[in-house]
């Protein structure tokens, strides 16, 4: 699954920098699935979407932080659980239950945005 950040996020932005695949981002700010990542140019995403890594996508909410489910991975492949709801002071990080992948997407998605780690 991937994690998203519910509406009782206070926008402290503790999570934001702890995320090893910058899929994190300030409410209403553009994200991008080259940021933080190894993605370049158009791209063919794990799930079949085809991408430009470097283009502006519209931002998944306006007013708390957000996570670019297509980045997240729970921060598998790089700690024992997600560090943004590690750091979370009122437990807003949680699993999307709309969103569940096993282990071995997780890792792959890792293993796509981050080849040389």
């Amino acid at each position: 699954m991937a994690i998203i950040i519910t509406d009782e996020c206070i926008n402290c932005g503790a999570c934001e920098p702890e995320c090893p695949n910058t899929a994190i981002y300030e409410g209403a700010d553009d994200w991008r699935y080259k940021d933080g990542t190894s993605l370049t140019g158009t791209i063919i995403l794990p799930n079949g979407k085809e991408v430009d890594a470097e283009e502006a996508q519209e931002p998944i909410s306006d007013e708390l932080y957000y996570i670019a489910p297509d980045k997240c991975t729970e921060c598998m492949g790089f700690h024992e659980e997600p560090q943004c709801a590690a750091v979370c002071p009122v437990d807003c990080c949680v699993p999307d239950e709309d969103v569940v992948e096993t282990e071995e997407e997780l890792l792959g998605k890792q293993r796509f945005m981050h080849p040389d780690d």
